[in-house]
């Protein structure tokens, strides 16, 4: 059982942002009443990754895809094995430099990088680009 122990302070009567503490104690963990109506235990890897060995984590840098929800910061969960198609958020590598963009295919077989934020242009990829996909995202995790 985990013990809250009280902390001394100055009570200063003029200042107004001081409250009482209260020193007893509050419980702080299980039981609950909400273990009553445990369905299932959820696991993350079942839920998150199909393929296992092909799977990888990156973190984003930048502001290229924030309309399609993905931010600075975010991880994101990537499969290797998904095939890479048309309106597919992807992981490239572009000229030896990583990007996350949604892949657009045209009626002729040319492919674009096309970010999801105003600010930024869509990216034809051109024969004397160096490219190479390396896996479909398929989660975001990101904190409120």
């Amino acid at each position: 059982m985990y013990k809250i122990k009280p902390i001394k302070m100055a009570i200063n009567n003029n200042s107004p942002w001081q409250m009482p503490f209260i020193g007893s104690l509050v419980p702080a963990g299980f039981p609950s009443p909400a273990q009553d109506y445990i369905e299932a235990v959820l696991d993350l890897n079942e839920l998150l990754i199909q393929h296992p060995a092909a799977t990888y984590f990156v973190r984003v840098e930048g502001y290229s895809m924030v309309d399609s929800g993905i931010n600075p910061n975010d991880i994101l969960i990537v499969d290797r094995s998904l095939e890479a198609s048309d309106g597919k958020v992807i992981i490239a590598v572009l000229d030896g430099e990583f990007t996350v963009k949604r892949l657009h295919i045209d009626k002729n077989g040319n492919y674009f990088l096309v970010p999801e934020n105003a600010d930024y242009k869509p990216i034809k990829v051109t024969d004397e680009m160096g490219f190479s996909i390396w896996g479909v995202v398929t989660n975001v995790i990101h904190k409120l």
